[in-house]
């Protein structure tokens, strides 16, 4: 109980601590909310300086900010959550109303992305539940391209090709549940693929676990067989699948702008931008309550799930059995990148030619031209340089203060289910609020972020670990607890989140591209992948060159990504500590009693 109640009030601290800092955003970044809030009432009107006293007046600006967030908060324990400062509307009906579209459309993506996944594990489970999985590695290259895929591109085409074109399904509004299902596809595709990839790297494990071998010896059904793997692979998921929901809800602003849907990421961006306090609070504020609530079900599933094995210590090493790494992929993969790169470096990225406009692919471009007759070879591979080595350098960076803070759940817990509650926009502005605008602000806005999936997934594992039956024994035996971070805990924990890391790769790259896309990120004439895509979408019905081009890069990386992760395994575990590590007289083993 102690513990809870320590966490409890860790996450509400992190929680005020966020909700104030959003409330002195515009103080923050040394901006006049009255004029802001001017602009987006009325871009017309002329800031005279009787006008925005008025404003002033009207938003009780002379108070202060932590005048008007106390007020702010005050009024919440009545269920009310202030008015807008740009229509005057009460807050809280309008925050429910864009939280309840959000929960359908994250709803509808989540059983897209189950359908996904499903998908892409079908095999192992066939081939498991038959225990004929030798020399059966992860799913293909063609769930990590799918992985790799802008959310705001696969948006667009869908819109363009599905709603226009083809006019199977509407492609803008939010008028029923029709409307839902285009913007849940570009939403849950990628998620599908990122955790259909990840529960096929932990199913090869559970199938080659002991009771596996038994219920197959014993002639169980395979379908039996193949259930009880799901069962023991879900709780190193769950952490990360809550994490999604999270993300879909209030991350989904780029999509939610393309299909003009009026849901709670949208709301909080425009609220963000026009520095609207009291909706960009509220809407936070019900983020971060989303959050808790998903973290406390993924906790609540786990224990459902394996709980009884944790608490005893009778949990078998969930590890994947070690295969040869397949070499000629990563290498193919990354010489097809590198000769990309290579091929379009001595070409001029700025160089301008109205006469080539929006010119085929033909020798003298091989990627085509876009709108202002630029070679879009050069350009990506001029854009290449500074979107792979920045989304390593984050990848490298996020990898390890994941594993770092994973290592520590009770203080990382709450700040991963808070920090997963911002959408990246809302990141973004706040760090520029910090730290001022420039070209380092979107990838301080990503890393802030970025490291959350893998201190869950490292919690999670460690978790596990931790109830093995190999390391109670080791235990008994008197090995110290150095002794198990270093030979068993780590050699567990670290190959599993940096295949997830890996796996990421493309995702980092994917965030860098939608703040670009959202005008938050990299400037023209920059070519950033994210900044391409963004310039040259309005062209893609008459240039599909023009944005299949960095889009192809993109999923070329996630291949590459994917590929090179799958040489990433688990050394073989020491027979025994070593005597250093150990008393000298050691104690007897104790009995072990495996859960059947």
């Amino acid at each position: 109980m102690r513990h809870q109640a320590v966490t409890l009030l860790w996450r509400a601290g992190i929680a005020a601590a966020l909700v104030c800092a959003i409330g002195v955003l515009p103080w923050l970044s040394h901006t006049d909310p009255a004029l802001t809030v001017l602009k987006a009432r009325s871009a017309d009107r002329d800031p005279t300086p009787e006008v925005l006293a008025d404003i002033r007046a009207q938003l009780g600006l002379e108070k202060g900010p932590f005048r008007l967030l106390g007020d702010w908060l005050g009024g919440l324990w009545h269920g009310d959550a202030g008015r807008s400062w740009i229509s005057g509307s009460e807050v809280t009906p309008a925050v429910l109303q864009a939280l309840g579209v959000s929960l359908l459309l994250m709803a509808v993506a989540l059983a897209v992305a189950a359908g996904t996944a499903a998908l892409i594990c079908a095999r192992t489970l066939r081939l498991g539940a038959g225990q004929r999985l030798d020399g059966r590695r992860s799913a293909g290259s063609a769930s990590a391209v799918l992985a790799a895929l802008p959310e705001f591109l696969t948006a667009s085409v869908l819109a363009t090709v599905v709603g226009v074109q083809l006019g199977w399904l509407p492609a803008l509004g939010w008028y029923g549940f029709q409307w839902t299902i285009l913007p849940a596809l570009a939403l849950g595709l990628p998620a599908g693929a990122v955790l259909g990839r990840l529960l096929d790297d932990l199913l090869p494990g559970a199938f080659a676990e002991h009771w596996a071998l038994a219920a197959t010896a014993r002639g169980l059904p395979g379908r039996t067989v193949a259930r009880q793997a799901l069962r023991r692979c879900l709780p190193g998921l769950l952490p990360n699948t809550g994490l999604f929901v999270v993300g879909i809800t209030g991350g989904a602003v780029t999509v939610e702008q393309i299909y003009d849907i009026p849901g709670l990421g949208r709301t909080t961006l425009q609220a963000a931008l026009a520095q609207d306090l009291p909706v960009l609070q509220a809407g936070t504020l019900a983020l971060v309550l989303l959050a808790a609530v998903a973290a406390a079900l993924a906790h609540l599933l786990t224990r459902l799930l394996i709980g009884p094995a944790l608490r005893d210590g009778a949990l078998p090493s969930p590890h994947r059995p070690a295969l040869p790494a397949r070499r000629f992929r990563p290498l193919a993969y990354g010489g097809l990148l590198l000769a990309v790169i290579a091929l379009g470096l001595p070409r001029d990225p700025l160089a301008l030619d109205t006469a080539e406009r929006l010119a085929a692919p033909s020798g003298a471009h091989p990627f085509g031209t876009d709108a202002l007759g630029r070679d879009v070879l050069a350009r990506v591979a001029h854009g290449a340089l500074d979107t792979l080595l920045l989304a390593l350098a984050i990848t490298a960076v996020t990898l390890l203060a994941g594993l770092a803070l994973g290592l520590l759940p009770r203080l990382s817990g709450p700040v991963v289910d808070t920090v997963t509650a911002l959408p990246p926009v809302l990141v973004a502005l706040l760090v520029t609020a910090i730290v001022g605008s420039g070209g380092t602000t979107p990838a301080l806005a990503v890393a802030v972020v970025a490291w959350t999936p893998l201190a869950a997934h490292t919690s999670a594992l460690l978790r596990q670990e931790r109830a093995a039956l190999h390391l109670t024994a080791t235990r008994a035996l008197g090995a110290g607890r150095w002794y198990l971070l270093r030979h068993e805990l780590l050699p567990a924990v670290v190959p599993p989140v940096t295949r997830h890391a890996l796996l990421r790769l493309p995702g980092v790259a994917l965030a860098l591209a939608s703040l670009a896309f959202l005008g938050l990120g990299s400037q023209p004439p920059s070519p950033e992948w994210g900044l391409l895509l963004a310039e040259n979408q309005p062209y893609a019905e008459r240039a599909p060159w023009a944005v299949l081009a960095p889009a192809a890069v993109l999923a070329l990386l996630g291949a590459l990504a994917v590929t090179a992760a799958g040489g990433i395994r688990r050394r073989k575990r020491t027979a025994a500590p070593e005597a250093t590590d150990v008393p000298e007289k050691r104690p007897e083993p104790r009995e072990l009693v495996t859960a059947g």
